[in-house]
């Protein structure tokens, strides 16, 4: 009988709770995310998710020289790795702002970017651009219907003409991220995509007609990305699909990206009849979500999770289990972002034997600047 994809050979020299991470599953998610678009160049994969300088360079490697990313220790990350070019997702006010024009002036060979989505913020970056001899890149962010940062696109023109008129920023487009849709069924997510990408590109034609050149338009994450990826020009920015997770895998099935990173962990405790205590608590996996979409046990699918504290999970399996104190459970989290973030590094896993030690370099707030 073959052995499962996920298992270990030598598991007794991991200490638990771990990440691991399987690399040819990796490589896999990537090679795929290349076929489900007409141009790599279009492809500006979001670092969230993995925070790692050895899954950047694999993507680097793969021809992708565009990302996103969310911190200034993502995008000085990507700057150790020399991506060619490298959206901050972000608004930088003070002290960011002056954390990323000291990214910009360390890393030359990548071209930085950043959003705004008011004026007083993009004078802020105009101010210290021509005070440090930079031209800055920037990207209006678009409210699109998450309602946590942006401007409204039927109110983006005006703001597009005052940045545009800003020394030292050059404006090169839009940016919109629509991560309040997540809808199971994809004729849903595409309906709420259409609604607003017509706002969008109302607003791009309404752009072109001044006068301005073509903005880019970076767009949507992982559960739109198979849609987005249908459209002429625009650049898409998935993270998820690197490591992929329990909840995208159930929710989106027309994305067939393989689970590439799990938690290992033990039995630590036979506490009550049926019972069983995994040393898997809040510190080890995200715990945003209700308890039984927190992390889903492969070699154990009918557990039922009662109970979580920071260090422990305590599951009932049935009172005629067969788990004994030391036994290993692969466990799949349902969120593979906030997870990641809770490891510094991970363990890369190929051929069921542990290879190497891959950091999670950018779960640090700071990393030199």
């Amino acid at each position: 009988m073959a052995a499962n994809w996920f298992d270990i050979a030598n598991t007794d020299a991991i200490d638990t709770p771990a990440l691991v991470i399987y690399p040819e599953r990796v490589q896999y998610n990537i090679d795929l995310l290349k076929t489900m678009i007409d141009d790599v160049a279009r492809l500006r994969p979001h670092v969230k998710t993995h925070k790692s300088p050895q899954v950047s360079q694999l993507m680097i490697q793969a021809g992708i020289t565009k990302f996103k990313c969310a911190t200034i220790a993502e995008a000085e990350m990507l700057g150790q790795c020399k991506a060619p070019d490298v959206l901050l997702a972000y608004q930088p006010n003070d002290p960011k702002l002056h954390r990323f024009i000291e990214l910009i002036k360390a890393y030359p060979d990548t071209a930085f970017s950043c959003l705004v989505d008011n004026m007083a913020s993009a004078k802020a970056i105009s101010k210290q651009g021509v005070a440090n001899g930079l031209l800055i890149d920037v990207f209006i962010d678009l409210n699109v219907g998450m309602n946590r940062t942006g401007i409204a696109p039927a109110k983006a023109f005006a703001l597009y003409q005052q940045v545009a008129s800003l020394p030292s920023l050059t404006l090169k487009g839009l940016h919109a991220y629509d991560g309040h849709i997540h809808d199971h069924d994809y004729n849903e997510r595409q309906l709420k995509l259409i609604g607003y990408m017509q706002q969008v590109l109302g607003l791009i034609e309404q752009i072109k007609k001044a006068g301005y050149p073509q903005p880019v338009l970076i767009a949507g994450g992982s559960p739109t990305f198979s849609i987005l990826a249908k459209f002429p020009q625009l650049e898409c920015s998935p993270g998820t699909f690197v490591y992929w997770d329990k909840g995208y895998q159930t929710a989106f099935e027309e994305q067939p990206f393989k689970t590439a990173a799990l938690i290992l962990g033990r039995v630590v405790s036979l506490p009550d009849d049926g019972k069983i205590c995994i040393d898997i608590g809040h510190k080890s996996v995200s715990a945003e979500n209700e308890l039984n979409k927190r992390i889903y046990f492969l070699n154990a699918p009918d557990l039922k999770l009662i109970g979580q504290s920071e260090e422990h999970l305590v599951a009932d399996g049935g009172r005629d289990y067969q788990f004994k104190v030391g036994d290993i459970l692969y466990g799949l989290p349902h969120h593979i972002c906030p997870t990641v973030a809770l490891y510094e590094r991970a363990i890369a896993i190929e051929n069921g034997v542990p290879i190497s030690e891959w950091f999670n370099t950018a779960r640090d707030r700071k990393i030199n600047i």
